[in-house]
């Protein structure tokens, strides 16, 4: 399953009321970094099922990039229960973003 994409309108549903922890990928597809990362995000989608994975493009979604403060990218972001629990900022190894999703 591919990284679900979330919008303003989606993102309250997907992520905030979500049961399981949701790792959001905050990217653009401008940035290098972001590119890099990508194949790494779409392997976590297919592999991990004790969460969910999510992408917000921050140039479609400005209003969410600012209400989470998002000034750089890529910025990974792991929300339990509503909140957020986790941020990295940057390109990291994928065992890294497993250790952020599962605190």
């Amino acid at each position: 399953m591919a990284a679900l994409h979330v919008t303003t309108a989606t993102f309250e549903n997907e992520v905030l009321k979500s049961e399981k922890p949701v790792l959001v990928d905050f990217w653009a597809s401008w940035c290098g970094p972001c590119q890099m990362l990508l194949p790494v995000i779409e392997e976590l989608a297919d592999e991990v099922t004790d969460a969910k994975i999510c992408k917000v493009n921050v140039d479609e979604e400005p209003e969410l990039a600012q209400r989470y403060k998002v000034m750089t990218i890529p910025t990974l972001m792991v929300v339990k229960d509503g909140k957020v629990v986790n941020t990295s900022i940057g390109v990291i190894p994928k065992d890294e973003i497993l250790k952020l999703v599962r605190g």
